[in-house]
């Protein structure tokens, strides 16, 4: 009886040493609501859009090595939902991440009354830091924006980018701008990038033009040279020598930021939700892997700044219902075989398919296309299918074959088959997809929470179990900022009482 009250006590005795030797700076801190020490000078925040659990994952198993978003020690669990709806959107995630408040969907940077929030960039600013936006999707898309506009529809480009052309932030990089000319308005102010170059940013989109930069030269809005049609940077997958990658805009832009008063970075991986609105295994991997350099870039600035900086990297929701683990492959996994695609979805479609369509106006041959599919894709026609995992099953040549009908007669197909993309590419993905081990659930966003990891001081506050708008308190408080919803004017914020 002695012995078992006495090793009880030593128990109970360590779990209280436990609590106090660890704090919160620490890697498994037990979790804290807000931060309550010195401000940190450097303060980064990754979103993953459409990254959750699966995509982390997989792209480690791709790789075949851990990645550093996934070693951050602490971890936590932060929930998605918005004030409206139970699968949020990208703009009310964003508003929840930026401004700490849950909106409705499509709201950006304004409350479900419609009230314009302060957002920690904004507030960064207010207390001397530098501050800077990174994206791979345009400069005006709903994760960016967040940060710092306010309209209550994200679909308004243009009125978005004017925010942005008019804003004292310190430094936009990635994509451009969606409707520099305001053609979906009805009275435009005229050119966004010309705009934004008269309120004093320097446009630069070369490599070139953005290293020779010097810390202190203004504002700066760099963008990638090749821009895709939605004014995004290429899929990694496709990029170019002469493109700038995710990791190099977050590496120019710490470079260009950084202050005796320090500074505030928001880095969005936009394209991970866009492959997998698309069900494009390979292309959500490779675009978490860019993500995941570019958390490496902070990582890296952070070793030689360990008392300073701290490193927030999550996601707004997850896309597509990836699923790590499919019916026909059973138990097993074979994600090696990913490694035969060499384009992305949207390439073959808007190139590589378009042509042929176009060398083939008539019901062309099925036997034409079959070594385009082959290039592309690795798949196979001929063979033994339990000999060679990349030949295909009698099954997956009929339903090829049915997707490629589909596609001759009406390249956009059908909501629940194909989420309206190209018939042909999503049969194409999903084949290649289920060979490895992976399936999807979805074109569209899931309520599933996402996890959220931090490295650095005051990261403990980011473990346990949250909602997304908690994010943003957590960064009011890890930068000497009240932990509140802060409004963009007193009677707003008077009204919200």
């Amino acid at each position: 009886m002695g012995k078992y009250f006495s090793f009880r006590s030593l128990s109970v005795v360590c779990l209280i040493l436990a609590f106090f030797i660890i704090t919160p700076d620490s890697g498994f801190a037990a979790s804290r609501e807000y931060y309550a020490g010195k401000p940190v000078k450097y303060v980064f925040l990754f979103i993953g859009d459409g990254m959750a659990l699966p995509q982390r994952m997989a792209a480690a198993q791709f790789t075949g090595r851990q990645l550093l978003i996934n070693k951050f020690k602490v971890q936590g669990i932060t929930r998605t939902r918005a004030n409206n709806r139970f699968i949020t959107g990208s703009a009310a995630a964003a508003t929840a991440l930026a401004n700490g408040v849950k909106t409705n969907i499509n709201y950006v940077g304004v409350d479900p009354a419609g009230r314009a929030l302060k957002s920690v960039a904004l507030l960064a600013k207010e207390k001397g830091r530098k501050v800077g936006i990174v994206t791979s999707v345009s400069i005006d898309h709903a994760t960016p924006a967040g940060f710092y506009a306010h309209i209550p529809n994200r679909r308004e480009y243009y009125r978005i980018g004017w925010e942005m052309a008019h804003s004292n932030l310190d430094y936009f990089a990635g994509g451009g701008f969606k409707d520099p000319d305001g053609r979906e308005i009805k009275n435009p102010h005229g050119n966004l990038y010309k705009i934004a170059a008269e309120n004093g940013f320097k446009l630069v989109d070369t490599r070139q033009a953005l290293e020779k930069l010097k810390p202190g030269s203004g504002k700066v809005f760099a963008y990638n040279n090749f821009l895709t049609e939605e004014a995004a940077m290429p899929y990694s997958i496709d990029k170019k020598k002469t493109d700038i990658s995710l990791a190099e805009f977050t590496r120019q832009g710490i470079r260009l930021l950084d202050n005796p008063e320090g500074f505030f970075m928001m880095v969005e991986g936009g394209k991970i939700d866009w492959a997998c609105h698309a069900n494009d295994g390979v292309v959500a991997i490779r675009e978490t892997i860019a993500f995941d350099n570019a958390v490496r870039a902070a990582y890296k600035f952070a070793e030689k700044h360990p008392k300073d900086t701290l490193i927030i990297v999550t996601g707004d929701h997850e896309t597509g219902g990836m699923s790590l683990g499919f019916a026909g492959t059973h138990y097993d996994t074979f994600f090696n075989l990913l490694q035969n695609q060499k384009i992305s979805f949207k390439k073959f479609t808007d190139k590589v398919l378009q042509q042929y369509r176009k060398d083939h106006p008539a019901a062309a041959d099925y036997a034409k296309f079959k070594p385009i599919i082959t290039r592309y894709f690795g798949l196979k026609f001929t063979g033994d299918p339990k000999l060679d995992r990349m030949v295909l099953t009698a099954d997956q040549q009929l339903d090829l074959k049915a997707a490629y009908d589909r596609a001759l007669k009406d390249k956009n197909g059908t909501v629940l088959l194909d989420g309206k993309y190209d018939p042909v590419t999503v049969e194409i993905t999903h084949i290649l997809n289920n060979k490895a081990g992976m399936a999807w659930t979805s074109y569209s966003h899931t309520g599933v929470p996402v996890l959220t990891t931090a490295y650095g001081v005051g990261a403990g506050i980011f473990a346990g179990a949250y909602e997304n708008s908690d994010i943003a308190k957590k960064i009011m408080s890890v930068m000497g900022v009240k932990p509140e919803v802060h409004y963009m004017n007193r009677k707003a914020a008077a009204a919200a009482q």
